[in-house]
């Protein structure tokens, strides 16, 4: 079992290169980052040397979801890059998962490096049951559709999924121990819940069987972050 530290993924949610490094020197002892689509698209790759420079591990957020053949492509070049997770959609269907996940494996190897694990979004935590029915147009009940999301990328070969904290506990008995649950709209009890609809704590989303947390504003935009995440620390230890 991974140390409380090394179990926390904090989002490097900021616009430009600078923003970043500055955010990286106010937390030197968080060893897990995310990079999304608004820095990636901001930097560049760049971001992604200057964390392995730090010998930090990367979270790739870039949520691919595309035609079969784009989505391999898109994972074989994000695999060269060595990150330690990357996203795509569920929704995105059988074949471009399981091209996605043959891909990674191409990529990694022709850089010669290891293989990021694949990761499917099963919904946006930001989404709850009324926007599934009625603006999705989802005739299936919030919890069943994670659930047949998460075992639709198990079974095309995708190594875990995103999931809100409140689905942990079904999906990691039906999935299994070897699937990797990784969650964001995770919030300690002080802390705003801000967009995200479907939340809990980081405790009781470590008690239901999450890999990983993802927690950005409760440590991010605090007066103290090295204190904040040193509380969160604490709190899975409890």
């Amino acid at each position: 079992m991974e140390s409380p530290n090394n179990r926390i993924i904090v989002p490097l949610d900021v616009p430009d290169e600078a923003s970043a490094l500055a955010t990286l020197d106010r937390l030197p002892e968080v060893t897990f980052w995310k990079v999304g689509l608004e820095l990636f698209v901001s930097v560049g790759p760049k971001i992604l040397q200057h964390l392995k420079d730090r010998n930090k591990r990367i979270f790739l957020d870039l949520k691919f979801h595309d035609i079969p053949n784009t989505m391999a492509g898109a994972c074989r070049s994000a695999a060269r890059y060595g990150v330690d997770l990357l996203t795509l959609h569920a929704t995105a269907g059988r074949q471009a998962l399981q091209a996605a996940s043959e891909a990674v494996l191409e990529g990694a190897k022709a850089a010669n490096v290891e293989p990021p694990k694949t990761l499917a979004i099963t919904l946006l935590t930001s989404l709850n049951s009324r926007d599934l029915a009625f603006d999705l147009k989802v005739p299936v009940e919030l919890p069943e559709y994670t659930l047949n999301m998460a075992m639709l990328a198990k079974e095309s070969g995708i190594s875990g999924a995103v999931c809100s904290p409140r689905e942990v506990e079904p999906l990691r008995r039906v999935c299994g121990t070897g699937f990797l649950l990784v969650c964001p709209g995770v919030r300690p009890t002080w802390a705003a819940t801000g967009d995200q609809q479907r939340v809990t704590t980081p405790k009781d989303a470590v008690s239901a069987g999450a890999d990983y947390l993802v927690i950005g504003r409760p440590i991010t935009a605090s007066d103290d972050p090295s204190g904040a995440f040193a509380r969160i620390c604490e709190e899975l230890v409890v």
